[in-house]
């Protein structure tokens, strides 16, 4: 049964060569929509080359809010033939490898450039209507009223801006605010080229209105002036960004990897109005290091790496720990693997690795936020983490997370405060000072450097309260209680709103988990699964270390049916919690090609592990 989302939404694509553009103008589109007043989702697939491999950008937009992607395509924008029918030669060994034209609903619409000379029957659909527009004729047009005439070829770029034209018009969307984003675009640079862009896309939006009669099945519509709500447009990368700016950052290191590299950019570019130094390393061993250094120096440190990078961090996280260092807060954005796998794609299979990233049994946290606000927070918190309890602190994050655009309602970081935690107090006796005392919560007074009586000793050995190396019994099992106490103080501290959420009613017949990005589709599929006439909620993880065990275990011992969905081959939440609660989840709906959950693969999976009794359900829509 069709939901609200799902009859007023629509889904546009934009198809074509990597290193095309693509990027700049489908964000342009989604700024003109958001400027609607309407919700946005978007979300880029591209491939870990620099050149010319395809690539698509999907914007979805909706009246009422959108957190994911659907399969089905309402406007397909094609700039190449590979956007619509594939590679000939991966059809060869892969026939799935079809490209877009099966996506697109019946009633949809494709946009493509006439000069790829496509014979109508070689769709081979009946019920979608097309669009052949000649970008390059219509580009040399626009050039023309400017004054520029006889150079389209120069701005072949500009092509893509043609394509929005032609679409916004087909749509019957208003062409104002999509000529109000493409100036909002150029602010700050070129004046002439904004308007040549404008000119671009209203030649095309004119032959678009005036050379095709039929139009898509589902249009798109702006809201009313006084109904549309100021949002912002905003990025998984640049929400932590921010926050760790809020936080008082002082020093991000980094190594570049894929999908994290965007993260330190965009901190070089805005961390030294707040005093924040961002230093490339020689590698993530440097990375580390570097950042555990300066949490011993006071300075509230983090970095950035992707699972490659954080596999040779592992020495690192035990140094940090022993040493009871205030942090560093590793920030993880998971991709698909093992080794280099898919650099450029999306994953939730280092959840494992996170959860045991260096050997023996020491201190450390693992958060892992779902969406743009629980990002900014959990970034934010992650920092007062260090400092209270003095350890390592992950975030585990995902590249779909990183490159993903939401639209958001300003984030409330009113009830967000700064705690350095427990420091020294200079008592006068600078004999009397124990780094690493023994405390009923395992936490020591730490000391910023300068403090009168601060000075101590500490190494990677084990060590007594002063810091000096020793193999003694007793003091080894008080050590490795102190230090591993910490995680049952964090536990009773933090709030169970920070560890997990339970969407929905407290009783369902049909309970959902699942941890991170998945949370968008999650949440957007519910109402369908609800219309299927049962009673849904979703319990969302997002604290892993310490893990809430008594409070999941009630809710999910309770839980009529169960059904865990992950991003990954393996089921790691569904073990972490079978670790810590005994319960096993009836049914596993799994994805581990490298591309996020659509809307449609959790409807479709969760109904046929019902429907099936399917233990494990795998679902790709690719």
């Amino acid at each position: 049964m069709p939901t609200e989302l799902s009859r007023r939404e629509f889904s546009w694509v934009l198809g074509g060569p990597q290193g095309g553009g693509i990027n700049a103008s489908a964000e342009v589109y989604a700024k003109a929509l958001l400027r609607g007043g309407l919700h946005v989702f978007a979300n880029i697939e591209f491939h870990s080359n620099i050149m010319g491999k395809h690539s698509y950008y999907r914007v979805t937009a909706a009246p009422v809010p959108v957190h994911s992607h659907v399969d089905d395509i309402h406007m397909l924008v094609a700039l190449d033939h590979e956007s619509l029918f594939g590679d000939a030669a991966e059809r060869k060994h892969y026939p799935s490898h079809t490209g877009h034209v099966h996506q697109v609903a019946p009633g949809g619409g494709i946009v493509y450039d006439a000069d790829l000379k496509i014979d109508p029957a070689q769709f081979g659909r009946e019920d979608i209507n097309l669009y052949p527009i000649p970008f390059f004729e219509l580009l040399e047009e626009a050039l023309k009223q400017i004054g520029k005439g006889g150079q389209s070829r120069k701005y072949t770029v500009m092509r893509n801006t043609v394509a929005l034209g032609a679409s916004i018009g087909i749509s019957g969307y208003d062409e104002e605010l999509l000529f109000e984003a493409i100036r909002d675009e150029f602010k700050g640079r070129k004046a002439e080229a904004a308007e040549m862009n404008v000119a671009a896309a209203r030649v095309a939006a004119a032959y678009a209105r005036a050379e095709f009669k039929p139009q898509p099945a589902r249009r798109l519509a702006a809201l009313p002036p006084e109904q549309r709500t100021r949002r912002m447009l905003i990025k998984g990368f640049q929400a932590v960004g921010i926050a760790k700016l809020k936080a008082g950052l002082g020093m991000q290191t980094y190594y570049p990897i894929s999908p994290a590299t965007d993260e330190s950019v965009y901190l070089e570019a805005k961390g030294p109005a707040y005093q924040c130094a961002v230093v490339q390393c020689e590698d993530e061993i440097a990375s580390i290091n570097m950042a555990i250094g300066a949490a011993h120096m006071g300075i509230r440190s983090a970095t950035s790496t992707a699972g490659p990078g954080i596999a040779l961090m592992s020495e690192g996280f035990g140094f940090a720990a022993i040493t009871e260092a205030p942090g560093p807060v590793v920030f993880l954005w998971q991709r698909g693997g093992p080794s280099t796998g898919l650099p450029t794609r999306t994953e939730q299979a280092d959840l494992q690795f996170a959860l045991h990233p260096a050997p023996g049994d020491f201190p450390h946290m693992v958060v892992a936020p779902g969406d743009i606000n629980e990002a900014f927070i959990d970034s934010f918190e992650s920092f007062n983490w260090a400092d209270r309890y003095q350890l390592p602190v992950i975030v585990l994050l995902e590249k779909f997370l990183a490159s993903s655009l939401f639209s958001s309602e300003p984030i409330d970081s009113s009830q967000l405060k700064i705690d350095r935690g427990m420091l020294f107090q200079p008592n006068g006796d600078s004999e009397s000072y124990r780094r690493h005392a023994i405390t009923a919560d395992g936490i020591s007074p730490r000391t910023l450097p300068g403090m009168q009586g601060g000075v101590f000793s500490t190494t990677s050995d084990e060590h007594d309260p002063q810091g000096h190396i020793t193999e003694g019994i007793e003091n080894r099992i008080a050590m490795m209680r102190k230090r591993m106490g910490k995680l049952e103080t964090a536990a009773r501290e933090i709030p169970s709103t920070t560890k997990f959420t339970v969407h929905g009613p407290r009783q369902a017949e049909l309970t959902l988990v699942g941890w991170g990005a998945t949370k968008g589709a999650i949440l957007d599929a519910m109402p369908e699964l609800e219309a299927d006439g049962r009673t849904v909620n979703f319990v969302q993880i997002r604290m892993m270390r310490p893990f809430p065990a008594e409070a999941v275990t009630t809710i999910l011992r309770n839980a009529r049916q169960t059904v865990l969905i992950e991003n990954n081959y393996s089921a790691q939440l569904g073990s972490l919690i079978a670790e810590h609660t005994g319960v096993i989840m009836d049914h596993h709906v799994l994805k581990y090609d490298g591309r996020p959950f659509s809307r449609n693969e959790i409807i479709e999976g969760v109904r046929a592990a019902l429907a099936e009794r399917k233990k494990e359900v795998m679902v790709s829509h690719a």
